[in-house]
């Protein structure tokens, strides 16, 4: 299998410069990985690396786009550190986006920036939420219409221990894979969902197709020990970008990492048809949302 990793020699932030072949790496679901642009804790922040700091039924905490903090536990002060710190990396990963991606920064919605200080390894979860599946990201409650799901990620462990990925095949490939097990699409179940609140919103056909890849792929114990795939282990005090929904990707080991969603709608990209949404509409043979044409 050709290699899903595109290593890039990086030291500041701010300082990366665009390029053609890192964008369209990107945008074909590849993972841009920055071995030495990690994220560097202030001296009082070290006790902020501690399982103690998420409250009990939260699986991570999360700083929103107005500011709030939410899955946080501990003293004021506490609370305060840790917004400080989720803020300062939401800002270099907008710095670094903004630097390799020009095109996007004004396209760019924020979602919340979240912290994880909880071991991978030892979250209990059913298999449908077991992010240690391998697994194109997609959400069951908030449909997007195919709006890209653009995250930076940081290993901020404080004993070296790395964050420890499975990578897999390409997003063409997953979909020809999975999409003819896929149940059809019915729109007056969507209405149904919208009606009872399980969704926010209408779940178009692209949304209900991403699931079903999502959950198809999970749920094929044979193809997540069979699948073309390398496992990468991301070493603390290094950087990873890629869009989740289209980058297969399992999460199997690490503790204490910083994470940053961004939000693309796909006309945006530098290539629109490397999108999801495109590759689905095309392989399907029709439109699958009725905001967007791919």
């Amino acid at each position: 299998m050709e290699s899903q990793i595109v290593e890039i020699e990086a030291t500041a932030w701010q300082a990366v410069q665009a390029n053609a072949a890192w964008t369209a790496a990107l945008e074909a679901g590849k993972v841009l990985y920055f071995p030495r642009l990690g994220f560097e804790l202030l001296p009082q922040e070290a006790g902020l690396l501690n399982p103690g700091v998420l409250s009990p039924k939260s699986r991570n905490i999360s700083l929103d786009a107005q500011g709030a903090l939410r899955g946080a536990n501990g003293e004021p002060a506490t609370v305060q550190a840790l917004a400080a710190m989720i803020g300062r990396f939401r800002a270099q990963s907008q710095q670094l986006i903004a630097a390799l991606l020009p095109h996007y920064t004004e396209f760019l919605r924020l979602a919340p920036t979240s912290y994880r200080p909880m071991q991978v390894e030892s979250r209990q979860q059913s298999w449908r939420a077991d992010d240690r599946r391998m697994h194109v990201d997609a959400f069951p409650s908030r449909p997007n219409d195919g709006e890209r799901i653009l995250r930076v990620f940081t290993n901020v462990n404080p004993s070296g221990v790395p964050r420890v990925w499975r990578v897999g095949e390409p997003f063409e490939t997953v979909a020809r894979r999975f999409l003819p097990r896929a149940r059809a699409y019915s729109p007056w179940q969507a209405r149904a969902l919208r009606a009872l609140h399980v969704t926010k919103s209408l779940r178009s056909e692209y949304d209900h197709l991403m699931l079903q890849l999502h959950d198809g792929m999970k749920s094929d114990l044979d193809y997540q020990q069979t699948a073309d795939q390398a496992t990468v282990p991301f070493p603390a005090g290094s950087v990873w970008v890629c869009f989740s929904d289209q980058t297969s990707h399992a999460v199997m080991s690490g503790q204490y990492m910083l994470e940053q969603t961004l939000f693309l709608a796909p006309e945006h990209q530098y290539d629109p048809q490397a999108s999801p949404l495109a590759i689905l509409s095309r392989l399907t043979g029709r439109p699958l949302v009725t905001q967007r044409t791919a």
